[in-house]
Parts: structure tokens; sequence; C-alpha cells
């Protein structure tokens, strides 16, 4: 990788998980790295310098990474930008086929593996070209993205819900793991649920303005 021109960048939400990530590819790779913490900040540092890989986690805040990889194949300019996806959340089958469906290059599981993820950047940064990925159609990506978000926030909710029943059952050495736990999936929980809101608001958008479009072609046949 000419070190001038091409940079990773790795996007992630977590903040001992970026360093981490940041801190290896560095000093361990010898690589250029420009992180963001969601989708968002991703795509403005992608519009000032084109990365060689962009490394990101899924479940974030404001963008999440399947929404970035579809942003991502949108545009002709980004669409054969190899994206390694790191998740531990989703990490079903039918998660990691959703994944590659929308153009995900490579699926890694959290924990993170380093010597796996420093392989698989080493194997994608060695491949002369990357063929581009043709995006979605619009509907089809957010019906699979509901269905992902909805599964997931079914989880999320059950998990939380186990552990404030065991609350008062814990001992207080227990009680430090046990909340931490729960901050955590219930944060998660918001976060898919605020995901989830909006792509039903994006697909009842799409759905009127299919609808206007079939009775203005209506009207003009009459």
């Amino acid at each position: 990788m000419d070190e001038q021109s091409d940079y990773l960048l790795v996007v992630e939400d977590i903040p001992n998980i970026l360093d981490l990530i940041d801190t290896t590819l560095k000093f361990k790779g010898g690589y250029r790295v420009v992180t963001a913490h969601n989708g968002e900040e991703a795509l403005d540092a992608i519009q000032k310098e084109r990365p060689a890989i962009v490394i990101t986690d899924i479940l974030m805040p404001k963008m999440d990474g399947f929404s970035l990889v579809h942003r991502l194949r949108l545009d002709p300019e980004t669409r054969n930008i190899p994206v390694v996806f790191l998740s531990a959340t989703y990490v079903a089958p039918e998660d990691k086929t959703f994944a590659v469906l929308i153009g995900a290059t490579r699926f890694l599981e959290k924990p993170i593996d380093i010597d796996q993820l420093m392989g698989t950047i080493a194997e994608l940064l060695t491949q002369e070209s990357h063929a581009d990925s043709e995006p979605l159609k619009e509907l089809e990506f957010y019906e699979g993205y509901r269905k992902r978000l909805k599964i997931k926030l079914d989880q999320k909710i059950k998990q939380v819900v186990r552990v404030e029943r065991l609350m008062p059952t814990i001992s207080e050495t227990e009680r430090p793991t046990f909340t931490s736990s729960l901050i955590s999936n219930t944060a998660e929980r918001d976060e898919i649920q605020l995901h989830l809101n909006e792509v039903d608001e994006r697909i009842a958008a799409y759905v009127k303005l299919e609808a206007q479009k079939l009775n203005g072609e209506q009207n003009k046949d009459s």
C-alpha cells in the first residue's frame, strides 16, 4: 500500500476497541490509519480522501455498518472499496448472508482475532482490483435491513429482561458485571430501535412515492 495516497479507515464506536485496532494497524502493520465513530463520520472522511479498505463495526449510532456499506455501493466512485465487517451482535448466518448481499467484502466476528484481521487486510491489499458491487434496490435493501433489525431487537429485549430479573438475586461481587451487561444491552437495544424506526420511515416514504408515481401515470393514461 502506498502510504502517501492510501489509508485504512477504521469505523468503531467503542473507544477501547477503536484504540486497539488503530494502534495495532499503525505499529504492527505500519499502515496509515484514519478513525471514525460511526457511518456518518466515515462518509465525511471518504469524501476527503478515498481509503484503501474500510474496516467497520455494524452496530453503531447515527449510521450503522449496514447503511454505510449500502451508501458506498450506491456511489460508483466508492463502489469497489473493500469493506471488512467486524461484529459481535450480527453474527448469525443470516446476518452474514445479508452482509455479503449488500456488498461487504469480508466478515470477522468479535472479539477480534488480530492475526486474522492483519491477514485479511494483507490479502485485500495485494489484490490488484476489486469487482464493483452492484447495490441492492432501495426497497430490497431496507426490507432486508428491517428484518435483521427486528430479529436483533427482539434478542436484545429478551437479554435486558433476563438480566433485570436476575439482578435482585445476584451477589454483591457479581453485581458490577451484571450492571455493566445491563447498561450495554440496554444501549444496544435503544440503538437498534432507533435504526428500526428510521428504516420504517424510509420504507413508508418509498411506498408513498411509488404510489404517487403510479397515480400520476394512471392520470396521464386516462
